[in-house]
C-alpha cells in the first residue's frame, strides 16, 4: 500500500467520526439546561443622513433576535437583513432615527430573551462614501505618509557611505531600537483595537496568529534569498537583501498605519485623520534611515533598486488606507497589526549580528546607545500622532 493511503485512510476515519458524533451525538446528549447565552456586538457603524446602519456580530453559542432597539432612550424603528444572527454569523440593522450632527448617541440592542447591549456614538458625523474621489484622497495621503517620507530618509546614504565603520555599528543599532520602538508600539495598538472587536475570531489572539505567519513566511524568505545569493554571488547582495528584509518588515508597519488613516476618514473623523497623516509623514522618515543603514558600507545599489526599497516600505500604507476606508474591521486590522510585528521581530533578529564588535559582543556601550537613540527618537515623533 503507498505511503500516502497509509496516511489518508486514518484521517478518513477521523473525519467520518467526527461528523457521524455531529449528527447524531448532538440527540444523544440532550438539550442545554438554562438561559441561552447571548454575546453580540456592534462591529461596524455606518451614518446617513436620517439612518444608522449597524453591523452586529454574534460570538455566543446561541442565536439571537433584535426584538427592539432603542436611540438616546427613545425605541425607534428599524429593519434587518435577517431575522436571527447564529453562532459567528452578522446581521445588519438600519435604524430610522434623524440624528444631529456632532451629537452623543447610546444605542442599546434588547434581544428576545431580555439582554440589552449598549454602542456608544462619541460624535455623530456621516459616514464618507466610498467613492472614485475617496479612494483618491486615500492613495494620495499614502503617498504624503508612506513613500515621500521614507524616500526622504533614504536620502542619508551617501552620509552613511562616508562615516567609519564603527558608527555604522551604531547606525544599525539605531535601527534595531527604531524597529523595537514599532513593534511595541504596535502591538499596544493593536491590543487596543482587537479589545473593541466582537472577538468572535479570536480577538487579540489575531495579534500573535499574524506575528507568527509574518515571521515565520520571513525566515522562509530570508533563507531563499541567501540561497538565490549564494548561486549569484552578487558582491553586495548580502546587505541588499538585509535591506529588503528591512524595507519588508517597515511595509508591514506602514500597512497598519494607512488602515489607522482610513479607518479615521471612514468614521468621520477628518480632523484627526488629517493630523495622523502630518504626525506619520515626520514619523517615517526616520524609516528610511533604517533601510539604508545596513548598505553603509556597500557599494552602492541602483537608483532602481533604491527606489524598490522604497515602494516596499512606504506603498502598503496605500493599501492600508484603501482597507480602512472601505472594509474596517477591527479583527481584520489586529491581524494586519500582528503581521507588521513578527516582520519586525525577524529584521531584528537579522540585523543583531552587524552590531556586533570585535570580542563578538552585541551589547556595549556604544550599540546600546544607538539602541536608545532610535527608541527615542522615534518616541519623540510619535507624539505628534498620539491623540
Amino acid at each position: 500500500m503507498p505511503t500516502w493511503a497509509l496516511g489518508l485512510i486514518p484521517l478518513g476515519l477521523i473525519a467520518v467520526a467526527l461528523i457521524a458524533l455531529l449528527i447524531v451525538g448532538g440527540d444523544t446528549l440532550g438539550d442545554r439546561r438554562g438561559p441561552p447565552v447571548e454575546n453580540i456586538a456592534v462591529e461596524r457603524t455606518v451614518l446617513r443622513p436620517g439612518e444608522i446602519d449597524l453591523t452586529v456580530r454574534n460570538a455566543g453559542p446561541d442565536s439571537v433576535q433584535i426584538a427592539q432597539v432603542s436611540v438616546n432612550d427613545a425605541y425607534v424603528d428599524y429593519t434587518v437583513d435577517s431575522d436571527q444572527v447564529g453562532r459567528l454569523g452578522s446581521q445588519t440593522l438600519t435604524l430610522d432615527y434623524p440624528w444631529q450632527e456632532g451629537s452623543l448617541l447610546l444605542v442599546t440592542l434588547l434581544t428576545s430573551s431580555g439582554a440589552t447591549v449598549e454602542h456608544e456614538i462619541d460624535v455623530a458625523v456621516e459616514t464618507p462614501v466610498a467613492d472614485g474621489g475617496l479612494y483618491g484622497l486615500m492613495t494620495l495621503l499614502g503617498i504624503y505618509v508612506g513613500v515621500i517620507p521614507v524616500a526622504m530618509g533614504m536620502l542619508f546614504l551617501p552620509f552613511l557611505g562616508r562615516v567609519r565603520e564603527h558608527w555604522i555599528r551604531i547606525f544599525m543599532a539605531m535601527t534595531i531600537g527604531l524597529l523595537g520602538f514599532l513593534a511595541a508600539n504596535a502591538y499596544l495598538e493593536g491590543t487596543a483595537i482587537a479589545e473593541q472587536s466582537t472577538g468572535a475570531f479570536g480577538g487579540v489572539m489575531l495579534l500573535f496568529i499574524g506575528a507568527a505567519v509574518a515571521y515565520f513566511a520571513l525566515v522562509a524568505l530570508d533563507r531563499h534569498l541567501r540561497d538565490s545569493r549564494e548561486r549569484a554571488e552578487a558582491a553586495g547582495g548580502g546587505a541588499f537583501h538585509l535591506a529588503l528584509l528591512v524595507a519588508i518588515g517597515i511595509g508591514l508597519h506602514n500597512l497598519g498605519e494607512g488602515l489607522a488613516i482610513g479607518s479615521a476618514y471612514a468614521i468621520g473623523e477628518l480632523a484627526l485623520g488629517a493630523f495622523l497623516v502630518f504626525g506619520f509623514a515626520i514619523h517615517n522618515t526616520t524609516e528610511g534611515l533604517a533601510i539604508v543603514a545596513p548598505l553603509a558600507d556597500r557599494p552602492r545599489p541602483s537608483l532602481g533598486r533604491l527606489a524598490l526599497l522604497g515602494l516596499i516600505a512606504g506603498a502598503p500604507a496605500i493599501l492600508g488606507a484603501f482597507i480602512g476606508v472601505s472594509a474596517y474591521n477591527p479583527e481584520v486590522a489586529a491581524l494586519l497589526i500582528g503581521l507588521g510585528i513578527g516582520a519586525i521581530v525577524q529584521v531584528i533578529v537579522q540585523l543583531v549580528p552587524t552590531i556586533r564588535d570585535r570580542a563578538g559582543r552585541a551589547l556595549y556601550p556604544a550599540s546600546v546607545g544607538g539602541i536608545l537613540a532610535g527608541v527615542a527618537i522615534l518616541y519623540v515623533t510619535s507624539l505628534l500622532v498620539s491623540v
